[in-house]
């Protein structure tokens, strides 16, 4: 685990427990060895501290390539801090460029990492759940790692869109990781992987109880740092 990431876990873990005492169901699907997608719904940016608090093992988390090519004092401290955490930069231009994301993602999977990817592609407007894109289930099946489901519960409550930080007190955090999914061996042409990802999403709305919404999220006016292709 990067030093950096260590010391985050170990500073900031302890006050979120404390301050919102999240209940965690499933964590024994988290596998203890070996490289695991992470696809869970997306609710809050708060998805990512808590989602980092509660897994004792390193989770890869996508952060825009800016951050890493900033310049100057505080952009040489961001490129720091991000590759000490074990950030995998993504380019928000779309096509080849976003793809290189997930190229980059690969050998950290194949080398044990856990890497997580939010389907939707970017936070719900309404806290429905909204169709999957196939990013997470290719990424899946060209490395042959397993996809753990994970439902977030109450963090667009607690942090909701334009808020700084959580506010404790405000919602129950309920954190739940579904069984693992095995995609090796199934075929990867256009139609199996929409199934694929459809049986992705609907064990995430399982875990969540989230109205689905059949298609894709609308863009916000400032996108999430990943967004899949």
């Amino acid at each position: 685990m990067p030093l950096l990431y260590t010391i985050g876990k170990l500073a900031v873990g302890p006050t979120l427990r404390l301050a919102f005492r999240p209940t965690v169901e499933g964590l024994e699907n988290v596998p203890e060895t070996g490289g695991a997608i992470f696809a869970g719904n997306h609710l809050s940016v708060a998805d990512e501290l808590f989602l980092g608090t509660v897994v004792p093992r390193h989770l890869a988390f996508w952060a825009k390539s800016e951050y890493f090519k900033g310049a100057g004092v505080k952009g040489a401290i961001s490129k720091f801090v991000l590759t000490g955490l074990g950030a995998i930069p993504v380019e928000r231009g779309g096509g080849r460029a976003a793809l290189s994301a997930f190229d980059a993602a690969i050998p950290a999977l194949k080398g044990g990492d856990l890497v997580v990817v939010y389907p939707e592609g970017t936070r719900s407007p309404d806290g429905r759940l909204y169709r999957g894109r196939t990013g997470a289930v290719r990424l899946a099946t060209s490395t042959g790692v397993p996809i753990i489901p994970v439902g977030m519960i109450g963090t667009d409550k607690a942090q909701p869109i334009g808020a700084r930080v959580p506010r404790p007190g405000t919602a129950k955090i309920t954190i739940r990781f579904g069984k693992p999914l095995d995609f090796t061996g199934r075929p990867t042409d256009r139609a199996s992987l929409r199934q694929m990802t459809d049986e992705m999403m609907s064990e995430i709305q399982k875990l969540t109880g989230q109205e689905y919404v059949p298609r894709y999220a609308p863009p916000r006016a400032h996108p999430d740092p990943i967004r899949e292709a």
